[in-house]
């Protein structure tokens, strides 16, 4: 088969969020395609400080991390964009004044409100990242630091509406549903990812394999002429999926591998 570049965002795609861990049946289909002679990347939301080692395990020719703001291949740095720091302060000062939870993160670490927050998925998130001692050097109130991107939360006490339009022509917020929003540099997402690598291989779209399960996955979805949705997923993809596959646990990267005759 002709070289294929395949594309996989992480939590609920390659780590099942069920068993925190990437199946064995993954893990296999990936090594088959790489023998084949195709190529494998992560495309992820995350920034690159918090790619948890589960995934890293498994070799993968490149990352494209914080919805593609930064770009590796190997070991090479491909691609690299932060917000700028001062307007990066001015927009957590913002999000504090509208009464928002606020995670910034960056590439070398992300950084959480140094109080207690009444959102209880940012504190979830907080347990998650300092399990892995992420999260835990400094406060997002410290201002010391730059970074790629926010997670927001909202609930009826936050003027979600003023902060997003104070995000301007060089932000913009992605709704990840449940009253949440990754706010990302406008003019980077995981599709602008995919293009990179892509015509950095000289490849066209038809060639492009993208497996996903979220919202923050539709860029990619549009953009790749094969969409791979996961068992369980977000219906804003379907419009754009080829083929819906099974979960992660029940072995769908391998039966979707196997459906494009990729191994």
């Amino acid at each position: 088969m002709e070289r294929a570049i395949l594309f996989f965002d992480i939590d609920g795609t390659v780590l099942s969020e069920v068993t925190k861990e990437v199946p064995q049946s993954a893990i296999e289909a990936m090594e088959k395609a790489r023998a084949e002679g195709h190529l494998l990347f992560i495309n992820t939301g995350r920034t690159i400080c918090s790619i948890p080692t589960e995934v890293r395990k498994f070799q993968f020719d490149g990352y494209l991390c914080g919805c593609g703001t930064y770009l590796t291949e190997h070991d090479e740095v491909l691609l690299k964009s932060s917000i700028e720091k001062q307007r990066g302060i001015e927009l957590l000062r913002k999000a504090k004044e509208c009464n928002l939870g606020v995670i910034a993160e960056g590439q070398e670490d992300c950084y959480f409100p140094g109080h207690i927050s009444r959102f209880d998925r940012l504190e979830s998130t907080r347990r998650y990242f300092a399990s892995r001692g992420i999260g835990i050097e400094q406060s997002l109130e410290s201002e010391r630091f730059e970074y790629d991107k926010l997670f927001v939360y909202v609930d009826d006490k936050s003027d979600f509406d003023s902060f997003r339009e104070y995000l301007g022509d060089d932000m913009e917020a992605l709704d990840r549903g449940g009253k949440a929003y990754e706010v990302i540099q406008k003019g980077f997402s995981k599709a602008t990812a995919c293009q990179f690598i892509m015509e950095k291989y000289g490849l066209d779209a038809s060639r492009a394999y993208v497996f996903g399960d979220s919202s923050n996955d539709l860029a990619m979805f549009e953009y790749a002429e094969h969409a791979i949705a996961m068992g369980r997923h977000d219906s804003v993809l379907d419009p754009h999926a080829e083929f819906v596959t099974k979960t992660v646990e029940n072995d769908g990267i391998a039966y979707a591998m196997k459906h494009y005759g990729l191994i």
